[in-house]
């Protein structure tokens, strides 16, 4: 018992900064939708929201849980086999990449940002608040999917807490800003939508600065810009890639069933939004105990010692999902309590039905605990490609036909859209379980193997 409670020692370590730093940053997404809906009502929130969901889709699919986590797991696995050398050249060719794909990513949203909103069906009635909205934001999304990159080097090293200051000072600064550029607040002129993506802009721009200045403290000597390695790069990304794919087969799923709730009406839309906006802070945990499970099972897989691995991924399972089953808990209780906090009192309608959505959520947190550790767990073995497989089939092959089916075809009440969403994270959540089991029996019993030729 006492060598147990040693392992959770670490993973909270580990664990509690990291979800402190994916709270925050979700809290960035919260405050302004908060503000802009008291501010301008659901056609400001759907113009935030939309614009929101489309931009952030990239930049996880892309570096926060594609790159970055890549990066988590093999720094990590690198530091534990006491390879600083070789750790320190994958880190240097990591923020060559995530350079590249930032330049990219906030060029095409900048340049293009109408088109794609009308690519994805968006209301004419928000098209131009949020063109601006995303315009404002791709200054700063640039300096956000960088400093992205440096938090997961910074967790393969086992250093949590430098990630959460710089979370830490970019909540600061947006909640600051929105207050003083949202509502016109000590002089300034009210800016609404406006104000709302230049304080998040200002914000990825203070946190970046945080973390350049932090990289000091690294155990490797982190370079800018050294001479292009074809062959490091190519291991980067055939990690990095599946994870990217499994974020991907995520988010563009989940972004799909927001154009398919749009087909609704602005009601219905305003609603969701809300609701997964504040279920989204709950989904914080999970993925901060996930990316405490890459780390620290990467290390292990470093130092070849599986059965130490299978102790720290079982304990992250459990306490992530007492934390997010108590999430599930406060969702069903004081559910009007929270959607109220996020629009004006006299939308009744939004209010009750969001409500009613984020009851319904209550079903799902602990199986979304579980599969996001499961799938940590997985990338910190070194194996990406498993969790995308899973998440693939579970989101394009049954949650996606059964909205297509409900919700865009037959019309039926937003509800159905939850309730899908319940079964099938749920289902991801016992396959992936499944999986892991098998793997990581097959893994402790070729160490044994390994040990007795020894």
């Amino acid at each position: 018992m006492k060598n147990y409670m040693e392992y959770i020692k670490e993973i909270l370590k580990i664990a509690l900064p990291a979800v402190g730093e994916m709270t925050l940053y979700m809290l960035v997404w919260v405050f302004d939708t908060m503000m802009v809906g008291h501010y301008g009502g659901k056609l400001a929130v759907a113009a935030v929201g939309f614009s929101s969901e489309i931009m952030y889709t990239i930049i996880n699919t892309l570096i926060g849980m594609g790159l970055s986590v890549a990066m988590t797991s093999i720094i990590a696995r690198g530091l534990g086999s006491k390879d600083i050398q070789k750790t320190t050249r994958f880190a240097n060719q990591g923020f060559n990449l995530g350079v590249c794909f930032a330049v990219v990513v906030a060029t095409i949203y900048f340049v293009f940002a109408e088109k794609i909103l009308r690519c994805f069906g968006a209301e004419e009635a928000i098209m131009q608040n949020a063109t601006l909205y995303i315009r404002i934001c791709s200054v700063g999304m640039l300096f956000t999917m960088i400093g992205n990159v440096f938090s997961g080097i910074f967790r393969g090293c086992k250093d949590t807490r430098t990630p959460l200051y710089g979370a830490m000072i970019a909540n600061i600064v947006n909640l600051s800003l929105d207050y003083i550029f949202i509502f016109g607040k000590f002089g300034m002129p009210e800016l609404g939508v406006k104000g709302a993506a230049l304080a998040t802009a200002i914000a990825g721009i203070s946190c970046f600065l945080f973390l350049l200045y932090r990289i000091k403290t690294m155990p490797i000597k982190l370079q800018f810009f050294t001479k292009f390695d074809k062959n490091i790069v190519k291991d980067i990304l055939r990690f990095s890639i599946p994870a990217s794919l499994q974020e991907g087969s995520f988010s563009i799923g989940k972004l799909m069933g927001v154009i398919i709730v749009m087909s609704l009406g602005s009601l219905a839309f305003s609603a969701n939004q809300i609701s997964v906006t504040i279920e989204s802070i709950s989904f914080m945990p999970g993925w901060g105990f996930s990316l405490a499970c890459t780390a620290l099972v990467g290390h292990c897989v470093g130092e070849g010692n599986y059965k130490k691995a299978k102790k720290y991924i079982n304990a992250t399972a459990i306490l992530s999902a007492m934390i997010m089953g108590t999430f599930g808990i406060i969702f069903f209780f004081f559910s009007k309590d929270i959607i109220r906090l996020f629009i004006k009192k006299e939308e009744i309608e939004v209010i009750a039905l969001g409500a009613l959505c984020l009851q319904i959520s209550c079903f799902q947190q602990i199986g979304t605990s579980l599969g996001m550790t499961f799938s940590g767990a997985f990338k910190g073995l070194g194996d990406s490609k498993t969790p995308f497989k899973i998440s693939f089939v579970c989101n394009w092959l049954v949650r996606l036909p059964l909205m297509y089916y409900f919700l865009y075809l037959n019309r039926k009440p937003l509800t159905y859209f939850w309730w899908i969403t319940v079964a099938q994270w749920n289902l991801e959540a016992i396959t992936l379980f499944i999986v892991y089991k098998i793997k990581i029996k097959k893994l402790i019993k070729k160490q044994n193997e390994i040990g007795e030729v020894v």
